[in-house]
């Protein structure tokens, strides 16, 4: 039986008034007072996609751990890039920077919460790298949070159910082209229901709990501190929110239970990040804010093969005079061709670079998959790699880089660029965070905008490349 669609402003409209109150100034003061920090580890770099001022780290020692737990911001990310991996390299990863958070904790005498931030759209390694996360920070956590809701991106949960905006409709996101994801596919949209499928009926549905939309419009902050305190432990719990009013109120009562000696782990989208960390909302970038070069060419990366990408490449390629430079994914997966493809465009680059003409290089878009879910991994993998290459062969510094797609963009930010700690700035547009590169990259100071594969309008690409080069 499938779940059925829903009119989004007819569901909006006939739900209780949201709580009152802006709770962020009182949220912002607990998170002070606790002297908690909030550790975000980002299965890939999309996170960033609601908060600014924030460092986003993609190396790991317990010294550089350390010197972010004592520094005065609320919180700080760490660019995993678990999703690209195969479950047991995402699993030791996790490990890895549990233990290591551990000793950093102990070195800074800063007491942490945990955010393992993920796909608004359900994929990822869930509930592995949760499960291993957890057991590497010593366990004994009270609850898992399950908080997929990110308005940016469309992505809305009520009456447990996730739903994922399709321009007035709200289709139920196991009947998605996400949910068909050849890696993280599912087939539930109720999210108790989806905890037990992803966990093989090990956490059976009837044992999820959930916070209703009646419980944070009617009940408020101390009904939410109720509930949680009164959960078994080990709980998972589900979030239902459709507004960042519900999460203000979710935030704050779950403040209070931590203030009473809770203590929880996340598995949320990316807007649960910033009203946790009790940051407020700011305007979006302008071209004037990103500091940009007055001379020289901006440069697109493009691996995402998710629908919502290819049509934002039609509208760019057709709406602006950016030059498009398609590689052929056939010509990356045969050795034969793979050094001939990437030298083809690497020169095709490096001659719009020289003459100040915008590029975007694109993956051809027909799906190469094969059976299987780490061999599909394998061939992003590949793929990915080879946007790399292309990009080490710059010869001329581009005027702002965008990426599109997760893997992508954070291969691109971490092997392409050598980015260790980046400045996010904000967004440029909703849910498309912006990177300021750090002066150990490849291009210190450098625009970097990320650009998540299933975020954004059909005119999302060419409306950046036309107000950045105005």
């Amino acid at each position: 039986m499938t779940d059925p669609e829903l009119d989004l402003q007819s569901v909006l409209a006939s739900l209780p008034p949201e709580w009152p109150h802006d709770l962020l100034p009182e949220i912002r003061q607990r998170v002070q007072a606790s002297g908690r920090k909030l550790v975000v580890l980002d299965d890939d770099p999309t996170g960033t996609q609601t908060v600014h001022g924030l460092v986003v780290l993609t190396e790991w020692p317990v010294e550089r751990l350390t010197a972010e737990l004592r520094s005065d911001a609320p919180a700080f990310y760490l660019l995993t890039n678990s999703r690209s991996l195969p479950l047991p390299a995402a699993q030791a990863l996790n490990a890895e920077i549990g233990a290591n958070l551990l000793a950093a904790g102990q070195a800074s005498g800063r007491d942490f919460a945990v955010v393992s931030r993920s796909d608004s759209t359900l994929r990822g390694h869930f509930p592995g790298e949760v499960h291993t996360l957890a057991g590497a920070l010593g366990g004994g956590f009270d609850a898992w949070i399950l908080a997929p809701f990110f308005p940016e991106g469309g992505r809305y949960t009520l009456q447990d159910i996730h739903y994922v905006a399709d321009g007035p409709r709200l289709v139920p996101a196991g009947q998605t082209e996400f949910a068909r994801d050849t890696a993280f596919g599912y087939r539930a949209s109720n999210l108790r229901e989806w905890v037990a499928e992803k966990t093989g009926g090990a956490i059976p549905a009837e044992s999820v709990a959930s916070i209703s939309l009646a419980e944070l419009r009617q009940g408020g902050p101390l009904a939410v501190t109720q509930r949680l305190l009164a959960l078994p432990r080990g709980s998972v719990c589900v979030l239902n929110a459709v507004s960042y009013r519900d999460l203000e109120v979710f935030c704050l009562g779950l403040l209070a239970a931590e203030a009473a000696g809770r203590r929880y782990l996340y598995r949320s989208a990316a807007s649960f990040v910033r009203v946790r960390a009790g940051l407020a909302p700011r305007e979006l970038l302008t071209r004037a804010d990103l500091n940009l070069p007055a001379s020289g060419a901006g440069l697109l990366i493009a691996g995402s093969y998710v629908p919502r990408t290819s049509a934002q490449l039609e509208t760019l390629l057709a709406g602006t005079r950016i030059e498009p430079l398609e590689v052929r994914v056939e010509h990356l997966l045969n050795e034969d061709h793979r050094a001939d493809e990437i030298t083809r465009i690497s020169q095709a680059v490096n001659h719009c670079l020289r003459g100040e003409r915008d590029a975007v290089v694109f993956t051809s878009r027909k799906l190469v998959s094969v059976a299987g879910a780490e061999q599909n991994l394998k061939i992003g993998q590949a793929v990915s790699d080879s946007l790399v290459a292309i990009l080490h062969s710059l010869e001329v510094r581009p005027r702002y880089l965008l990426a599109k797609g997760g893997v992508t963009s954070s291969d691109i930010a971490t092997r392409g660029l050598g980015i260790k700690r980046a400045v996010v700035l904000g967004q440029i547009l909703p849910g498309v965070p912006v990177w300021q590169s750090g002066p150990e990259s490849r291009y210190p100071g450098m625009a970097y905008i990320v650009f998540p594969g299933n975020v954004g309008s059909p005119q999302a690409l060419a409306q950046i490349v036309q107000q950045l080069s105005e």
